[in-house]
């Protein structure tokens, strides 16, 4: 079997889209809204799988107005649909596809578990499982190196995907039109050395195809260094990353040569715990 090698020649990393301005903070009747569309969801069940306004209203005790405000704009959102023969409503498809997030991001968890403790265990550096989630990253495990200086990353922390080496080894295989979308906006530079040209990033995201890793230096976190690789269901679909991330001091290029392998294995090993079957190599 061929020997895994770092290759140190990669495109610099781009740097994250300027944020979205966030609006003001939300008024009492703005939360009581959400509060209530909530609510309103919550009222279906299996033995009530459609309901009504008037069911509804006396349900959530609100007035018919506002039900029909909510359900409306829940309708459009895909959250519910209206059954056209009596006007009642029902859940909606686009709650089962959230529910299929949530189930995809519980079996990768229970999956993954054992390996990537291994994984710390046997490199006693940081390792990161991460999902994607539009243009950010989002950590379902952190599990921290023993040694005083090291990477660390909240369970539930986001960050901007093509700035990590866990974004840039799912964005690779994402669709064009998803990662064009990322690149329409406007790009920040994180640290000193983050790259903001959106063409470099296009450059990287093919290196990593081709190589089938991600490597990033310092251009997520100051003084600290990081390797990805994907994981794949049994459609073959990137579906998260594993990450292995330290500081620059000790994550040199020798290191990183070393923990690859051990990487790769480890993706490699969960992707077949997901379903994924590996092309055949002759």
């Amino acid at each position: 079997m061929a020997e895994t090698r770092l290759e140190t020649s990669m495109p610099s990393s781009v740097a994250e889209p300027a944020l979205v301005a966030k609006p003001g903070r939300p008024g009492p009747q703005r939360l009581s809204s959400v509060g209530t569309a909530v609510r309103l969801l919550k009222c279906f069940s299996e033995g009530e799988a459609e309901l009504g306004v008037t069911a509804l209203s006396k349900k959530l005790g609100v007035a018919k107005s506002t039900v029909y405000r909510l359900a409306s704009t829940l309708v459009a959102e895909g959250m519910l649909e209206q059954n056209k023969e009596n006007e009642k409503y029902r859940l909606g498809i686009a709650l089962f596809g959230l529910g299929a997030l949530v189930r995809q991001r519980m079996n990768i968890s229970n999956e993954a578990r054992p390996h990537i403790f291994a994984l710390r265990d046997a490199t006693n550096e940081t390792v990161h499982l991460a999902l994607l989630d539009g243009d950010e990253i989002i950590y379902v495990y952190d599990l921290e190196s023993t040694q005083a200086i090291r990477m660390r990353a909240n369970l539930g922390e986001r960050k901007p995907a093509f700035c990590s080496s866990e974004g840039r080894a799912m964005l690779a295989f994402e669709q064009p039109a998803a990662v064009e979308a990322i690149l329409g906006h406007p790009l920040q530079p994180r640290t000193p050395k983050t790259d903001t040209d959106p063409q470099h990033l296009r450059q990287a995201l093919a290196h990593i195809r081709k190589t089938g890793y991600a490597l990033e230096d310092e251009q997520c976190e100051v003084g600290m260094r990081s390797i990805a690789a994907p994981v794949r269901n049994a459609e073959g679909r990137v579906v998260a990353a594993i990450g292995i991330a330290g500081p620059q001091q000790r994550m040199s290029d020798a290191m990183l040569e070393r923990f690859l392998p051990l990487l790769v294995e480890t993706a490699t090993t969960i992707s077949s715990r997901l379903g994924h079957k590996a092309p055949a190599i002759y």
